[in-house]
């Protein structure tokens, strides 16, 4: 195939995989039972290379859909047969840390796990943090605004990025690398790619904000009885704990049952009963000091009626088992398939939006619906588990939990972006003129439409 024949005099025999060979690479960790299809997978070690084959593609009309560490859930990295794969897997150097200045730089194809250990030697942290890792990179991180368990402190993966280097549709090499905290001058280029998911432009490095290592941490996992104490539990913990409060992650009251009880790997650190339950984490640097003012903080709420019970951690091996019962979310799949859901929306909208979620689901053929999440930044998760039947025809449950977003002004997708699984839902967030511009800016970027065709929004 001539194609393959062009891309291998561009990137050598060892750069780029025929169409047999990717068939045999999964589709995504979420997806190891589907294969990669398209013409070739090209996999260049460098910016040079990447422009050099998007200029080929741009040239030759050719779609490119560019991959990371497949860990998305919105179908965003979806192939199809007539496109070239982009892999930005052997560009993964971390090129330079500053610890003065607080950066570090790499290629966008350094895992997540590899820059918070690089950031680690230097008793620094890249605060980014999330179940997949190890294998999602800081590129697909970044072309997804990714957020995480600690945005509540430290922001969306928007707020960590100082700069990138971006590859247009055309080959053009767009070097935006600032390493600048305050940079005033001009449009912030960088913003069209944060969260554009590789639509209008390949992020082939980046210019990451690094964070003095916090040197403690108190953790506690509450029972609460109701959500209005659930809201004034966040405010009195952020304002109790000066700033340091870095998670507020709340469990319903069934999705705790279900990941502190047989198959599950946990036992319940609070006792099964109370409508909510609340994991509490604070960073700071002096560990007497943080324990009593933490310990201070959950006295101060139980006497107000904030919390009904709480388990405070005293190890490390503590809090690691309270974050994994927050994580465990593949106990949702124990029983069947399960369809998985993130939306933000307003901390005061979330007790009556859940229960029109819950009530539209019980009239559904779904089995149930649990729900958690980082509440201290706005965001849920949902998960409905349902019959085998269902998950080919899961615009009735979308229905379910899109729909009652619109009343509330929230959003289809907090953190997992938008691909293709919520395209058609998009209007739902955004008003018409905001799709128009974004389709405007994707026709400028790339007038030939290659770029991940199809995802986010029509060009």
């Amino acid at each position: 195939m001539k194609v393959l024949t062009d891309l291998r005099q561009i990137l050598g025999e060892q750069g780029v995989l025929d169409a047999d060979t990717l068939s045999e690479r999964a589709a995504g960790i979420w997806r190891q039972d589907e294969s990669l299809s398209g013409i070739a997978l090209a996999r260049p070690d460098s910016t040079g290379g990447v422009a050099k084959i998007l200029a080929y593609c741009h040239e030759n009309r050719i779609p490119v859909i560019t991959h990371g560490g497949l860990t998305g859930l919105v179908h965003g990295a979806d192939t199809q047969d007539d496109a070239v794969i982009l892999s930005l897997e052997r560009m993964n150097r971390i090129e330079s840390i500053q610890p003065n200045q607080r950066t570090l730089t790499a290629q966008a194809g350094v895992t997540l796990s590899a820059a918070q250990e690089a950031a680690a030697e230097e008793d620094l942290i890249f605060p980014l943090d999330l179940g997949a890792r190890g294998s999602a990179t800081l590129g697909g991180n970044a072309a997804t605004n990714a957020g995480g368990n600690r945005v509540l402190r430290y922001g969306m993966m928007r707020d960590l990025v100082l700069g990138v280097e971006a590859v247009l549709a055309d080959g053009t090499v767009i070097n935006a690398l600032n390493g600048l905290v305050k940079n005033n001058a001009g449009y912030d280029l960088k913003q069209l790619f944060l969260g554009s998911e590789g639509t209008l432009g390949v992020i082939t490095r980046l210019t990451l904000r690094l964070f003095e290592a916090p040197q403690t941490r108190c953790m506690a996992f509450t029972g609460v009885s109701d959500f209005e104490a659930v809201k004034g539990l966040l405010r009195h913990m952020d304002r109790c704990l000066g700033g340091s409060l870095s998670a507020f992650e709340v469990l319903w009251s069934d999705y705790y049952a279900l990941v502190t009880s047989p198959p599950a790997r946990s036992q319940p650190p609070v006792p099964h009963g109370h409508s909510y339950y609340v994991l509490l984490e604070s960073q700071g640097v002096d560990a007497e000091l943080d324990q009593q003012r933490f310990q201070a903080a959950l006295e101060s709420a139980l006497n107000q009626g904030l919390i009904a019970d709480a388990a405070v951690a005293t190890s490390e091996r503590d809090c690691e088992g309270f974050w994994g019962i927050r994580d465990d979310v593949d106990q949702v799949f124990v029983d069947g398939p399960a369809l998985l859901f993130d939306v933000s929306l307003p901390i005061d909208d979330m007790e009556y939006y859940v229960a029109e979620v819950k009530q539209r689901i019980s009239n559904t053929q779904a089995k149930a619906c649990w729900v958690f999440g980082h509440v201290g930044d706005g965001n849920l998760h949902l998960a409905v588990q349902t019959p085998p039947s269902v998950i080919t025809d899961r615009r009735t449950i979308e229905q379910c939990v899109y729909e009652p977003l619109a009343a509330c002004k929230g959003s289809v997708s907090a953190e997992h972006g938008i691909g293709l699984e919520k395209k058609d839902w998009l209007p739902i967030s955004r008003s018409q003129a905001e799709i128009d511009l974004m389709t405007s800016l994707k026709r400028s970027l790339d007038p030939k439409s290659i770029l991940n065709p199809g995802k986010v929004v029509d060009a």
